[in-house]
């Protein structure tokens, strides 16, 4: 008997593990409201892509879509510039 048959285990496979952790893929929120530009003027807006660090949250986690989250990262930064946005939260600032 060259191969005797496997028994199930109580942990699973990792097959089972695999669809188990899978999550419902998050859809870009630009793509679903038709944006055609994003602005860097709708601060309301931008700063949910921001972490309560101020930094630009990614797209794993936000759920936007590549094209998008480059348009993103550029509003943001550009909203920075003229000071719409912070850099650096105010609570980490001596």
């Amino acid at each position: 008997m060259p191969f005797a048959p496997r028994e199930k285990s109580s942990r699973g496979g990792k097959r089972d593990d695999y669809y188990r952790d899978r999550r419902r893929r998050k859809v870009c929120t630009f793509c679903a409201d038709k944006t055609v530009m994003i602005d860097y003027k709708e601060v309301n807006r931008l700063r949910r892509y921001l972490s309560e660090r101020a930094k630009i949250e990614p797209r794993r986690k936000t759920g936007t879509c590549a094209g998008h989250q480059r348009q993103l990262a550029v509003a943001l930064k550009r909203a920075r510039i003229v000071a719409l946005l912070p850099y650096a939260p105010q609570h980490v600032r001596p």
